[in-house]
């Protein structure tokens, strides 16, 4: 069987042509689902239904977050997934679509689980992937900017190793999965954020992190209160 690993960015109006054309071309999509009010999945929904591709739902499996451990936790839970897509692939065959949000390059275990399914042989299984539109892509693009300065990198990190980007001097820091902010400390660095971006939730901050804070929070508890989920990405950048 074949299954296309397909990054959507944030929903039908961010899908690639070539991204949308895969789609038509499956049988069936596949995505976790995490709760009945599981905002992610209904915008997967809603791409599927774009394209007239149904969805297979499959429940996701328990992830333990009060592990100390946090790659051996990762571990586990992916483990459980594999078994859990593998069921579901074995069961339809065919031509099978995952949906990443954003891009699958970037803070997303689809690729690793499909590669594991893969890798187990018990699903002959042939796999490719499509890029889509991340969020810091979305990001630099609704605040008309340039992610790094003339020449320079950038650093990509999730929020919780934003203390180890700084300490080793990184200039421009693109941080994401940000349950919660821990900005301490950077009240000088400036700061474009955006939360839920290229949804109809979006929200957008800029500014010197310490004048901006109370604002960020403020527009957070917003696009929650809208979609019933938040997903945010912020740019810092250090003081030149």
């Amino acid at each position: 069987m074949r299954v296309r690993i397909l990054g959507i960015g944030t929903g039908p109006r961010q899908l690639t042509g070539e991204a949308a054309d895969a789609l038509r071309g499956c049988d069936y999509a596949v995505a976790a689902r995490k709760g009945d009010d599981d905002g992610l999945l209904a915008l997967r929904r809603a791409v599927c239904a774009a394209y007239g591709v149904p969805l297979v739902e499959v429940p996701d499996p328990v992830r333990d977050r009060g592990s100390g451990d946090y790659k051996g936790a990762v571990a586990a839970w992916h483990e459980a997934r594999v078994r859990a897509y593998e069921r579901v692939l074995g069961e339809r065959g065919g031509t099978a679509a995952f949906l990443v949000w954003g891009d699958p390059s970037l803070y997303d275990s689809t690729l690793r689980i499909v590669e594991a399914v893969a890798a187990r042989g018990a699903v002959p299984v042939e796999y490719d992937v499509l890029p889509g539109i991340s969020a810091p892509q979305l990001l630099a693009a609704r605040h008309r900017i340039v992610l790094h300065g003339v020449g320079d990198p950038v650093h990509v990190t999730p929020a919780r190793r934003l203390g180890e980007a700084v300490a080793a001097g990184h200039r421009d820091i693109v941080v994401m999965l940000s349950g919660r902010h821990g900005f301490d400390g950077l009240a000088d660095w400036s700061v474009w954020w955006g939360a839920n971006l290229g949804t109809e939730t979006e929200e957008l901050v800029a500014g010197r992190v310490g004048d901006v804070l109370p604002e960020i929070e403020e527009a957070r508890l917003r696009a929650r209160g809208k979609a019933g989920w938040v997903m945010d990405t912020a740019l810092l950048r250090r003081p030149r």
